[in-house]
Order: C-alpha cells, then sequence, then structure tokens
C-alpha cells in the first residue's frame, strides 16, 4: 500500500482545523444549557454579572439543560420579597436576590460555532440613508458608530449595522436587528435622540461640536491604565480627556462652586455626579474630583470601567465601554434625519426551511454527479475522490467562516453551491486530462489540467471582486464564501483531487 503523499495530508489537517472551528473543543453540540442573548442594562443581574453570551448550566442546584428547564426554574417568580437564587454559567457563580426574574433573555446553545445572517436567523434589515444629503465615506462611519450605541442602550442584541455603498459610489448604513419587526425597526432608526451631561438637574453640556471641541481617543489622554481582580472577575479602568467649548466649561464652573467635597477611599470627590443622558436616559454617572470645583477649565478626565470573566474579558469590556463614551460626547445626537431606501422582514422559520431545502438540493445534487462520474468513468474509487473532495470543500468554507465569524445568509449559501459546482467541473477536468490516450506521463497530463484551472481561478477572483460592492454590499456573501472556496480549491483541494486520481490512473 502506498504512503499518502504531503497534499493529502495537508487535505486531511485543514479538514481536522476546519471541523474544530465549526464544533469547537470540547465540541458545542455536547454543551447542556441556555445562553444568554442580552441583559436589561443596569438591571440587578447586569450589576451582578450576567453578560450576554454566557452560557447558564444550573440554577438553585438544579441542571438545566434547555429552555424548558429554566422557565421552570423561574417558576418562583414574581414574589413579595426577595429570594436568593444563584446561577451558575460555565466561567463562575452569580448569586441574586430578587422579587421577580432576572431581566435577560436566553436561547438554546448552537449546536455549532457557524454563525447564520438574518436571512436564515430571522429578523428585520433596513438601507438607510441622510433625508435630502449625500452622505461621504467618513460621515457614513461615524453614523454606524452613533447608531450602533444607540441600539445598544436599547438592550437589543445581534444587531448588526454596516457602512455600505454600490458602485455609483452612494454610501448607505445596512441594520439588521435579529427578531425585530419593521414597526421596531423603524421606530429605532426614525429617532434622531440626543445626549445631554448634567450636574443634578442642570445641563453642563450635550454632546456635539457646540460644546466638545474634542474628545482624546489615542496617546497619554486616552487609555485603559489598570486591571485588577476582584472576586469572582476581573476589573479594568479606563480613562480618557474632553475638551469642552469655553462657554460649556463657564456653565461647569457656575454648577460646582456651590458644591460640598466628599472624602471617599478613592479620593475627595463633589457631592454631586457628572450624569450622562442618552435619549433621556441615564447611561453613566462619573465623579468630580475636588480640583474642578468653580474651576472654567476646558479639560476634564472622564473614568469607567469595564468588568468580564476573565482579564481579556474585562479589559474588551472596558475598551469598548471607552469607545462607546467617545463617541456619544463627540456627536450626541444623530447628525441628519435619517429616510429608510429598502425594508425586509425574514421569518426565522422560513430560515430554517431554506437550509433544509439548501442541504438536500446540494446533498442531492453530489450524489447524482458521483453516480454519473461512475457511469462515464466505470470506476468507483474516481466517484468516491470527487465525493470526498466537494464534501471537504464545504466543510473547509463553513470553518473558515466559523473562524472569521462570517454570518452566513443566503447569498453565502449561494456562493457555496457556485463552489461546489466550479469544483466538480475542475475535477472532471483533472479526471479527463489524466486519461488522455496521449504520449505524456501522468504528471504532465495533471500539470496541463492546472493551467487550465488557474486560468479560470484568476478569471473567476476578477469578476468576483465587483461584487464586494455591487448592490450597496447585499452580494458580498456571495463573493466572500465563493473567494474562499475557489481559493482553498486551487491550493488544498485540487492538488490532493490530482494525487488521488494519480494513485488510482497507476
Amino acid at each position: 500500500m502506498k504512503k499518502l503523499t504531503w497534499k493529502i495530508w495537508l487535505l486531511i489537517i485543514i479538514l481536522g482545523f476546519s471541523l474544530l472551528s465549526i464544533f469547537g473543543m470540547p465540541p458545542t453540540f455536547t454543551q447542556k444549557g441556555v445562553l444568554i442573548t442580552s441583559v436589561e442594562l443596569n438591571s440587578t443581574a447586569f450589576e451582578q454579572g450576567l453578560r450576554q453570551d454566557q452560557i447558564i448550566t444550573n440554577i438553585d442546584g438544579v441542571s438545566i439543560e434547555n429552555l424548558e428547564d429554566f422557565s421552570n426554574a423561574l417558576k418562583k417568580f414574581p414574589s413579595e420579597e426577595n429570594i436568593k437564587i444563584i446561577f451558575q454559567t460555565r466561567d463562575f457563580e452569580i448569586i441574586l436576590f430578587s422579587n421577580h426574574a432576572p431581566n435577560i433573555t436566553v436561547a438554546e446553545v448552537p449546536k455549532t460555532n457557524i454563525k447564520t445572517g438574518l436571512d436564515l436567523a430571522g429578523g428585520s434589515r433596513a438601507m438607510v440613508q441622510a433625508e435630502d444629503k449625500k452622505l461621504s465615506s467618513g460621515e457614513v462611519n461615524d453614523l454606524v458608530d452613533i447608531t450602533r450605541n444607540r441600539f445598544d442602550e436599547f438592550g437589543l442584541s445581534d444587531i448588526n449595522v454596516l457602512p455600505v455603498s454600490d458602485l455609483t459610489g452612494n454610501h448607505f448604513m445596512l441594520v439588521e436587528v435579529a427578531g425585530a419587526t419593521k414597526t421596531d425597526l423603524v421606530e429605532l432608526i426614525s429617532k434622531q435622540g440626543k445626549f445631554e451631561a448634567k450636574i443634578g438637574n442642570q445641563t453642563v453640556f450635550i454632546g456635539g461640536e457646540r460644546d466638545i471641541a474634542s474628545v482624546a481617543r489615542s496617546g497619554q489622554n486616552s487609555g485603559i491604565y489598570s486591571c485588577d481582580q476582584s472576586q469572582n472577575q476581573y476589573i479594568c479602568n479606563f480613562r480618557f480627556t474632553v475638551f469642552l467649548s469655553e462657554d460649556a466649561a463657564k456653565r461647569h464652573a457656575e454648577l460646582t462652586k456651590n458644591l460640598e467635597v466628599n472624602v471617599t477611599s478613592a479620593g475627595n470627590c463633589l457631592s454631586e455626579k457628572l450624569d450622562l443622558f442618552l435619549d433621556d436616559k441615564l447611561v453613566d454617572s462619573l465623579s468630580i474630583s475636588e480640583g474642578l470645583k468653580g474651576r472654567v477649565t476646558t479639560q476634564i478626565s472622564i473614568s469607567g470601567s469595564g468588568s468580564g470573566a476573565t482579564r481579556n474579558q474585562a479589559y474588551e469590556d472596558a475598551a469598548s465601554s471607552m469607545h462607546k463614551l467617545q463617541t456619544i460626547l463627540i456627536t450626541g445626537s444623530l447628525p441628519y434625519k435619517l429616510e429608510i431606501v429598502k425594508l425586509d422582514t425574514i421569518s426565522p422559520v422560513l430560515g430554517k426551511e431554506f437550509i433544509k431545502s439548501i442541504f438536500l438540493a446540494g446533498l442531492s445534487a453530489l450524489l447524482v454527479v458521483s453516480i454519473i462520474i461512475f457511469v462515464r468513468y466505470k470506476k468507483f474509487k474516481s466517484s468516491m475522490a470527487l465525493l470526498i473532495t466537494s464534501v471537504s470543500e464545504i466543510i473547509i468554507i463553513l470553518g473558515i467562516a466559523s473562524f472569521i465569524k462570517w454570518n452566513l445568509d443566503l447569498p453565502s449559501i449561494a456562493g457555496i453551491i457556485a463552489t461546489i459546482g466550479i469544483g466538480i467541473d475542475q475535477q472532471i477536468i483533472i479526471l479527463d486530462e489524466a486519461r488522455q490516450h496521449i504520449s505524456l506521463s501522468i504528471k504532465q497530463k495533471l500539470k496541463r489540467a492546472f493551467t487550465i484551472i488557474l486560468g479560470a481561478y484568476f478569471t473567476a477572483v476578477v469578476a468576483l471582486i465587483p461584487l464586494l460592492w455591487a448592490g450597496a454590499g447585499l452580494l458580498k456573501g456571495f463573493a466572500i464564501t465563493t473567494l474562499i472556496g475557489i481559493t482553498a480549491g486551487v491550493l488544498i483541494t485540487r492538488p490532493a483531487f490530482a494525487d488521488m486520481v494519480k494513485r488510482i490512473e497507476e
């Protein structure tokens, strides 16, 4: 028996890594519990450490394996008095005292790491542009930042906000919200929003250029300066400098000159805090240093913190919180009145039917092609090699998509199907060239086949690149998955298939 070539071994290794990327270690389909999809901000559950993407495995000593177990465990609420309830996640234990169920939403733990787009998961999608104004690329990016922060404050999960453009140079904002109706999405986007900073009930400054001269985002005036462990979690602190306009600085001095000074373990602070409001909702309260009392200063330091089960999670949470504050301080309310160019709603039930139909159609197509190859070439091994290689390409595409956290939507699935067709076509070229009755060695015949395949590959790449922007980015999924598939084919699966054919013919 001949040893496997290095090209076949490379295919096997890449397949192993792809399966690991899809299912994780330990495999996601073996995990029990429920996944937290959102936690209401400023709720008791949020303050005690429950966060989105945590997995609850146990409540008060009762194992939680599915949504029914979770619902049954919370039947004790509502209660007339506070009840102690212990949540066990995969990382740590959280104790709550409450007379009502925690303000969280949960879902089944995904069986794979594959992320599905709105077409398959269900929800609403809106293509948005500014009313009576053509936005530049930079203006759309600012609009995306503000909109993301606003949606975070509404407590929505599974939100995708992206800047997109079409081939004519028009820039749009694409908003996708899982589980939201058209009415919900229209209401959220139509609100322009406002940002205010108050001391007591008096406004010190509002977001935007009128009161904010600039906000430090890098260098010595901005960053995360400490990360410490506190009980069962890590806390990272951040600080950045805000430069106020002259008028805002005078208002700050006037409102702080008569405040008392409180002595705390963290230092001397004024008796009132600087409260930050977004759309009249409190998003943060910041202590004011004693040194700023009654002073007309255009430079103030804003600090905050982030938390997490690990140091990296706490650091990322702090960085995200800092960026959010910086963004709303710079821009505040949405700078433009928006209009929805295109609005779609997709049912999650319909998405499941799409997946089922596509899976059955793809499997049937592969089996039929394998049978035709067997009839044509009269070799069972050739048919099996083609089938194995085609399935391998699908696994590699899904593995890479899981690794880069790419959302698979219907255009992405169409790209996978297109890749299967291209792959089969090129494998037939390899088979035909290998069986040509000409006075060339099998190695030379396969070299001729790869000359044809490489020509087709570069032609396809050139044709697919414009699709990254065509249709305001709605065909990007097709382009990305097809490029991944044909590139993996040329570099990994076609060479391995050629070695299989060479062994069969020899």
